[in-house]
Formats: structure tokens, C-alpha cells, sequence
């Protein structure tokens, strides 16, 4: 395995990492950003208002979002599989 084999190995790995985390984060970054804007508007400073919502948000988002990250993780594991000869080389 050349450096550079174990570079984009490692590049590629990421990529589907985050890829993966996306929706998730996208979701509870928008739901704390509109919580946020909500408080600041009535200026009622309850912890648990901004903390619930985006747990619920993020649950549903991974919920929708899991067949898509489970295809993407099977494709990524039987490539990886897949090419465990041509690794060894």
C-alpha cells in the first residue's frame, strides 16, 4: 500500500462521514437557529425550549434519512470488501 493509497483511503472515508452526518446537523443547526430567534423575540431564556426541539428534529431526521445512510454504508463496506485483494498488494 503506497501513501498515497492510504491517503485517499482516508479521504474517502471522511467524505462519507460527513456526508452521512450532514442532514442531521443541517436539521439541528436550522431548529437552534429558529428556537434561537424565537427567544430572542419573547426573551423567554429557557434551556430545555432550545434543547428539546432539536432533539426531536434530529431523531426525525434520522429516521427519513436512514435507508439513504444505510445504502450508502453498504455500498461503502462491499467496495471495501470487495477490494481487500487488491489492498494487500
Amino acid at each position: 500500500m503506497t501513501p498515497e493509497f492510504v491517503v485517499g483511503f482516508a479521504r474517502q472515508s471522511i467524505e462519507l462521514a460527513l456526508m452521512i452526518a450532514l442532514p442531521m446537523l443541517g436539521i439541528g443547526l436550522g431548529v437552534g437557529v429558529f428556537v434561537s430567534i424565537i427567544q430572542a423575540a419573547t426573551q423567554i431564556q429557557e434551556t430545555t425550549l432550545s434543547f428539546i426541539p432539536k432533539i426531536i428534529a434530529i431523531f426525525l431526521a434520522l429516521l427519513i434519512s436512514f435507508p439513504w445512510i444505510m445504502d450508502k454504508m453498504i455500498t461503502f463496506t462491499r467496495e471495501v470488501f470487495l477490494n481487500i485483494p487488491n489492498y494487500i498488494r
